[in-house]
């Protein structure tokens, strides 16, 4: 069976839920408290392919989940339709950030552009959270931005790499297009709790045999996540390139 397609999406996310996990976006996590709950944080990276999202988005919405879609201001992820049609499902819309990676390290240009693209982005939505965009193939790591200046304010609450426990929290992703991809993640990682997987699957029995924490944050890029066999062969194949490239340069 092919993993990374929407149909093991949804047996995924229904394995949390029915796990006993409460299925929530990232700002719920960051305003609330969940003492006695098993939580869920469905987090994703919308890098590019924005509609796949909003068939994620639709998949979630459907068993009652609420997730956090995080949008690039790149065109190949800043879609107003694709936006649109995650908020109006009841999703939280955050900003991907990347701007000093864009503006080549100059901080005070991309402190003027993050302002510009977060006041865009709440067009569409009261963007409360952030998140860094990895940018894996610059020299500048986008986070650096805030040794120089405070996304809090400009009334951001959170941003996961920042504002999150991960000691206490588990964090799975699959960046690389896998959920073991470690060695080819140049900054997608946590200092605590990061779980590797071989496949979906494999993370699917732990979470019907609840043998995973109560808490976790999970990092798709609904970009892999398709059933169409051409897009997923694409995304397949144009991923091994990349991983071969960001291994190189993350050793």
């Amino acid at each position: 069976m092919r993993d990374f397609t929407l149909d093991i999406y949804k047996k995924l996310i229904s394995a949390a839920q029915n796990g006993g996990y409460r299925l929530i976006g990232y700002d719920d996590f960051a305003t609330n408290k969940f003492p006695s709950e098993k939580v869920y944080i469905l987090r994703h990276d919308v890098d590019a392919i924005p509609f796949n999202s909003v068939a994620t988005a639709k998949a979630e919405s459907e068993i009652g989940a609420r997730g956090t879609y995080y949008f690039r201001i790149v065109k190949q992820s800043n879609v107003p339709k694709a936006i649109e049609a995650i908020a109006n499902l009841g999703h939280e819309i955050g900003y991907h950030y990347e701007d000093l990676a864009l503006q080549h390290g100059n901080y005070e240009r991309a402190y003027e552009e993050f302002q510009n693209n977060l006041a865009y982005f709440r067009k569409y939505y009261p963007v409360n959270t952030i998140c860094m965009h990895g940018s894996p193939m610059s020299k500048w790591d986008n986070r650096k931005i805030w040794e120089r200046f405070d996304y809090k304010k400009h009334g951001i609450i959170a941003e996961p790499y920042f504002d999150t426990d991960f000691r206490n929290v588990l964090y799975i992703t699959d960046t690389s297009r896998r959920w073991n991809g470690d060695k080819y993640s140049v900054r997608d990682k946590v200092n605590g709790l990061q779980a590797n997987f071989s496949k979906t699957a494999e993370l699917i029995k732990l979470l019907e045999d609840q043998m995973l924490p109560n808490t976790i944050m999970q990092n798709i890029h609904p970009q892999r996540w398709t059933n169409d066999f051409v897009s997923w062969t694409s995304e397949l194949i144009l991923q091994n390139i990349k991983n071969i490239i960001k291994q190189v340069i993350a050793k």
